[in-house]
């Protein structure tokens, strides 16, 4: 999305406009649609509209005399480069929260929000003392929060496109491994043991899980748009454009799930008038709660019914992520072959490398997306974490330089994610370099072969991997790793490898990226990432459940970017297994040449 000439100043001064028309004094603009989730389509790119930041995790406030961009550690770099200084100032979000910024710039403000595009719990953090079941909710310091409906926004949005409207379609057994009425019947018991007659599900991907659908609503994951209300009887009401469920969806769906259109969604939350409604205060817009409270409901805050069940998966998605991992690695295998191959040359960019990779996947079977847009970075393009090349920011891979990839694919049968920091060649890469990819692989490893008790989180992993960086200073301004779905979102919760993310238990099941970094602005930015899969550890001595990891990711790492003399035996050990782990299982899908290249690949370290 572009900005316009003037950097977006006469979009800023149509919202201040219309904030002065209805009587606020600033507004609140999230990176989120209605369903607050990573990736949103078109129509909900309010953020990116109005400042011209891009990036998946942001957040805008906008007084009558300054704004300000909040965004995190990912994306410091990208939003001062596409958000217009003149306009916005730029903030860390965690080390200069909005909150701060508040309290100096806003007291006494009159502070607008659209109620469909925060949750409660993040305007309780952003504002502490914001009393949501009120109208306008008054905070110590001053600032008063007042719903807006509709949203000033999307008033001056003049041009805003139109919501995707992708047909739903059936997620088979095959792959999900669990018929939808049996998922429904262990989501209802939950609610009746709490004493909840329903659930509210505002996230698209438990709809999706719940029901065994899927849908292309997004470009990189496959969900349909769409709300829905869990019953104590196992019974759904699913609020999606009838327009979108083709009958062998309906038939899919069966005579528990009724379908209705999106404006029935109010009338049915009034209904549940004096009823006990579970609403996840994380995870569903302020909307929600607000319609039911003023409804005369009893408003239950916990977790959405659908999250964790959905995270551990089940012993079918399992082995689908191995098939898919599999198949994905040989894609990979090809990629790495042919750029080892081309790069000395000097010929390719990132674009073309991106390009290149995407190519060979789509002939992999059961391919039906890339899992995100490829990070695609050369030199001091990889230390922008999040960094995305397009025809305007691509340039040269030049020889003898540092090339992050960050890439994953969408299979029916799994989802991947997977990053490699390459050395363009041919000449050999700098010592330092070298120092800082081996202590990044070293954390790597340390997090993949960690046994942990049963109760550990990720907060409390988060930090095994750091330490190799730790030891001489070095950080990363990111988490080590996120959640990962099934044939569903690359970035899934409830548990990540982050002193950020909440203290969920690790369990059985649960698939998580293993992707320590390290990033010297101006320079290059290094990442490598792994899938894990975790699963129950057998140690005879142990007196209570431990867990471990399984490696999914098949794909050699770049020697050239090693220095052995760091690595311990151990080390060298596990590098050395996992190599061969990697040609004996890869070389049997590929080429002859690229198999030829991947023994060279993965021989022992020396």
């Amino acid at each position: 999305m572009t900005v316009p000439g003037d950097g977006g100043r006469a979009r800023l001064a149509a919202l201040r406009a219309e904030l002065a028309r209805r009587g606020v004094d600033g507004f609140l603009v999230p990176r989120a649609d209605e369903y607050l989730g990573e990736y949103v389509p078109p129509s909900g790119e309010r953020l990116a509209w109005l400042t011209g930041f891009t990036g998946s995790a942001g957040l805008a406030i906008v007084l009558a005399d300054r704004a300000a961009l909040f965004t995190d550690g990912r994306y410091t770099v990208q939003a001062a480069q596409q958000a217009d200084p003149a306009l916005w100032e730029q903030r860390h979000i965690t080390e200069a929260p909005p909150k701060e910024w508040l309290a100096a710039h806003a007291a006494g403000a009159r502070l607008g929000y659209d109620p469909w595009l925060h949750a409660e719990a993040a305007l309780a953090r952003l504002v502490p003392g914001n009393a949501p079941a009120d109208a306008a909710g008054d905070a110590p310091g001053g600032v008063t929060l007042v719903p807006l409906e509709p949203s000033p926004l999307d008033a001056v949005w003049t041009d805003r496109p139109a919501p995707p409207a992708a047909p739903a379609v059936p997620h088979p057994l095959e792959f999900a491994g669990r018929d939808a009425a049996d998922k429904r019947a262990e989501a209802a018991r939950a609610l009746r043991e709490a004493g909840q007659q329903a659930a509210v599900l505002a996230d698209p991907h438990s709809v999706a899980w719940l029901l065994n659908l899927r849908g292309g609503d997004l470009d990189h994951t496959p969900l349909a748009l769409g709300f829905a209300l869990l019953h104590e009887d196992g019974e759904v009401d699913l609020f999606m454009d009838p327009a979108k469920l083709p009958a062998e969806t309906r038939a899919h769906l069966g005579n528990a799930v009724s379908v209705q259109g999106r404006e029935a969604l109010g009338p049915a939350l009034d209904a549940l008038a004096g009823r006990t409604v579970r609403i996840d205060p994380e995870a569903t817009p302020a909307w929600f709660a607000r319609r039911l409270r003023a409804a005369g409901a009893t408003v239950a805050a916990g977790d959405d019914p659908c999250r964790l069940p959905r995270a551990c998966k089940n012993a079918v998605e399992q082995e689908g992520a191995r098939a898919a991992h599999r198949r994905d690695a040989a894609a990979l295998a090809r990629f790495l072959a042919w750029f080892a191959a081309e790069a000395p040359k000097g010929e390719l960019t990132e674009v073309s490398a991106a390009g290149r990779l995407l190519a060979f996947r789509r002939e992999v079977p059961l391919f039906r997306a890339e899992s995100f847009p490829a990070i695609s970075g050369a030199g001091e393009h990889g230390a922008i974490v999040h960094y995305r090349a397009t025809p305007e920011s691509d340039r040269p891979i030049r020889p003898d330089e540092c090339y992050l990839i960050d890439s994953g694919a969408q299979y029916l049968d799994g989802t991947t994610d997977v990053t490699r920091t390459l050395w363009s060649g041919p000449g050999e890469a700098p010592a330092a370099l070298r120092d800082h990819v081996t202590r990044v692989l070293r954390g790597h490893i340390a997090l993949a072969t960690l046994r942990f008790p049963a109760g550990a989180a990720g907060p409390h992993l988060d930090a095994i991997a750091r330490r190799p960086l730790w030891d001489i200073g070095l950080d990363y301004d990111h988490g080590t790793g996120h959640g990962v779905g099934s044939f569903l979102s690359v970035h899934e919760g409830p548990v990540a490898f982050s002193r950020a993310a909440r203290p969920v238990p690790l369990a059985a099941g649960m698939i998580l990226s293993d992707e320590p970094g390290y990033y010297l602005p101006g320079h290059y930015g290094i990442r490598l990432e792994n899938l894990l899969l975790v699963r129950e550890a057998a140690l005879p001595e142990a007196r209570r459940p431990f867990l471990e990891f399984e490696t999914l990711t098949l794909a050699p790492f770049d020697r050239k970017l090693l220095l052995p003399a760091l690595l311990t035996g151990f080390e060298r050990d596990w590098l050395d297994a996992y190599h061969a782990r990697v040609l004996a299982e890869v070389a049997p899908l590929v080429d002859a040449a690229t198999a030829a290249w991947l023994k060279e690949a993965c021989a022992p370290v020396k």
